[in-house]
């Protein structure tokens, strides 16, 4: 799909953009319809916390999209003080799947993004793609494959990012659970870059800040050396890479220990900052 910065979207109170394709009387009643509710009876409820995401089917409308993923943002505190003078959540979205798409990098669609303010401030917005039909999130592939399997999948995985560090994408949340996959016709793995609001575009990024983006990856142990080799595209691995990955992952580890341990994420909510 082309031009992907959008065409102007008010569906008030919310404001936005829509992909220039999909810019059509029927699509625009099927977003009213969903809009930033959930008062929809076709819906199927993906992750219910923080951030609500959901998918709607869109069987009878008159483009090619038949299924989205509506993925709603309610800054409070500190990162609603910041949508005075930056992007909102909604909006970062929107930028980093349209940065992904003309990097030529795999990622749900985008369609639309909605963002309603008050004061100056975005209270409650949204960001809308397509649904990727048949994918997985990547950790239940490291969990269910056999050992001949996994090195394959990796293979893949290291070439996919690689592209990514090289075209200047880096994504800030790099775990598990956003990274789509599925197969295609000749057996080969396809991924796709979810939650894009945590993408950022870069002139350049280093093999050391690459290495520290992987931390967050449940890499089996024993392939880590591997999939480090992969993506640096040398065996043997740099050895200072080498350590400053295994430096950052016990650190992080150590990190989210710690945090579970004291409560931090509940007390942070409790205190507004998130």
């Amino acid at each position: 799909m082309k031009h992907l910065w959008g065409n102007p979207l008010d569906l008030p109170p919310y404001k936005g953009l829509i992909h220039p394709d999909l810019d059509i009387p029927d699509f625009r009643q099927a977003l009213v319809d969903c809009g930033c509710s959930l008062h929809n009876s076709q819906i199927e409820i993906l992750l219910d916390g923080r951030n609500k995401v959901w998918a709607v089917n869109l069987q009878g409308n008159k483009s090619k999209i038949k299924e989205i993923v509506i993925k709603e943002f309610k800054p409070k505190g500190l990162k609603k003080i910041k949508t005075i003078f930056l992007p909102s959540s909604p909006a970062k979205a929107w930028n980093g799947a349209v940065a992904l798409f003309k990097a030529g990098i795999r990622t749900a669609i985008p369609i639309a993004y909605l963002e309603r303010k008050k004061f100056g401030f975005t209270d409650r917005g949204c960001f809308v793609a397509e649904r990727i039909e048949d994918a997985e999130e990547i950790r239940y592939l490291f969990r269910r494959l056999p050992p001949n399997e996994i090195k394959a999948l990796l293979s893949d995985l290291a070439s996919y990012l690689g592209n990514c560090y090289r075209a200047g994408i880096l994504h800030k949340d790099l775990s598990d659970g956003n990274i789509l996959v599925k197969k295609d016709k000749q057996g080969q793995h396809d991924f796709y870059l979810i939650d894009t609001n945590r993408i950022r575009a870069r002139k350049k990024i280093t093999d050391l800040r690459a290495a520290k983006n992987l931390i967050r990856l449940g890499i089996p142990k024993p392939y880590q050396r591997y999939f480090l080799e992969a993506i640096f595209r040398r065996t043997p691995v740099n050895p200072y890479e080498w350590f400053w990955y295994k430096w950052n992952k016990k650190s992080f580890s150590g990190y989210l220990h710690f945090k579970k341990k004291i409560g931090l994420k509940k007390l942070a909510e409790k205190l507004k900052l998130q």
